[in-house]
């Protein structure tokens, strides 16, 4: 028996004005999600806890199965090893923005105008100049404005502050140990050194000069946040005995899963944003299934237009998923296999920000017990027989069908 599992990042939201008062998947028109909810059985699930806004890292550890609250050690490293970077016990990484601030140091925007990936990767290269004593900074640029940090040395500690502080107007803000110990002391002064060259380095760059030319916002500035070391946690696979394996185009989905065990298999054209190769994720997931037990199928589009605060747009990739994942259900369907639909957390489109709302969740496969349910959104899989459960549940149900999970007592 196999599983597949589609999150699509961000996809919870809650009634929309601009959707007389529907939600985007309430307001979509996705036979395809709806065909997933009439075929099995729906609830809604608390990712983290009920009211507990996940992070898109916390969220995934948490649906994996893994306790977010004890297994957490930081976002970056997650970035860092989904951007490919073989981080080494004592590297600190950290996930970054390109952004653009003023001459106060106030952030105008924390994604620079949402920089191409092309442009950042012209302006991470610029960042490789930068020398810090006994540290070594290694800057890789992911997807659009992202980017990751590793610091790389001796007596280095994840115990600093953010200098990204997720808003604008307000001033850059300065990285400060979380702990009294030397090492948080020297990790703040080294990381805010590194931010100051790289601030010199970008205000002078030319792409910068002709992005403000051409009237754009300039990436001025990096903010990085999460500061993260290289996890210790046992495989998804000798948890279970499974093969597992992970399809995504951002590098914190990747990192995560492979932090975890999962193969990660890349895909060409797998941007993680609205433009993302659909049809070649799900080709590869159709293949993938041949060979793995469990495949994570992570589409991030509709986190992406959650944030832009754009719920007509939402409803429209809802539509483009929905539609995209058709050939993935029916190779399901045909091989008797099992078919995860969910989100990671709930993006309310009219927030731009994450929320601890409840997100939807639908399981198809043999011998589920199929409910009433016929509409895949927030409303109608409340009312399913999964009922309501937590992100760390998942995992467990799933290898329950897969007959995987062992018996408790005589």
């Amino acid at each position: 028996m196999k599983i597949v599992l589609i999150v699509c990042d961000g996809m919870g939201d809650r009634s929309t004005k601009a959707l007389n008062g529907l939600t985007p998947l309430q307001a979509a028109n996705a036979p395809t999600f709806n065909r997933i909810a009439s075929l099995g059985e729906c609830g809604i699930m608390d990712v983290i806890s009920p009211g507990q806004p996940p992070g898109s890292d916390t969220a995934h550890l948490a649906i994996f199965g893994y306790d977010p609250y004890t297994q957490y050690s930081g976002r970056g490293a997650y970035e860092a090893l989904g951007a490919g970077i073989e981080l080494r016990p004592g590297d600190v990484a950290f996930r970054c923005n390109f952004a653009t601030v003023n001459n106060e140091d106030i952030v105008i925007d924390r994604r620079a105008g949402r920089i191409t990936s092309d442009e950042a990767k012209i302006l991470a290269d610029a960042l490789k100049d930068i020398k810090l004593e006994d540290v070594e900074p290694i800057f890789v640029s992911t997807t659009e404005h992202r980017g990751v940090l590793v610091l790389r040395g001796e007596r280095l500690s994840r115990m600093v502050s953010d200098i990204d502080v997720h808003e604008v107007g307000v001033k850059i803000g300065k990285p400060k140990p979380l702990e009294d110990s030397k090492e948080a002391e020297r990790t703040s002064k080294i990381l805010e050194e590194f931010v100051s060259k790289a601030r010199k380095i970008l205000e002078n760059h030319p792409l910068n000069k002709e992005r403000i030319a051409k009237g754009l916002l300039p990436a001025n500035a990096v903010l990085p946040r999460g500061a993260g070391t290289l996890p210790n946690v046992k495989p998804i696979s000798e948890l279970w005995d499974i093969r597992a394996a992970a399809i995504a185009g951002g590098a914190l989905y990747k990192g995560v899963a492979k932090a975890l065990g999962f193969d990660i298999i890349n895909v060409p054209g797998a941007t993680g944003t609205v433009n993302t190769n659909l049809k070649g994720k799900v080709d590869y997931a159709i293949n993938a299934l041949k060979t793995y037990d469990l495949v994570f199928l992570h589409i991030k589009a509709t986190d992406t237009v959650s944030h832009d605060k754009n719920p007509v747009k939402k409803k429209e990739v809802i539509e483009w998923i929905s539609s995209g994942i058709t050939p993935l259900l029916d190779f399901v369907e045909a091989q008797d296999y099992y078919l995860v639909l969910t989100a990671d957390h709930t993006t309310p489109s009219e927030v731009g920000e994450h929320r601890g709302d409840p997100v939807p969740v639908a399981i198809v496969g043999p011998n589920v017990r199929k409910d009433w349910t016929e509409r895949f959104d927030e409303i109608s899989c409340a009312r399913g027989g999964l009922c309501r459960i937590r992100g760390a549940d998942l995992i467990r149900i799933l290898m329950n069908y897969l007959g995987k999970v062992p018996l408790f007592g005589e």
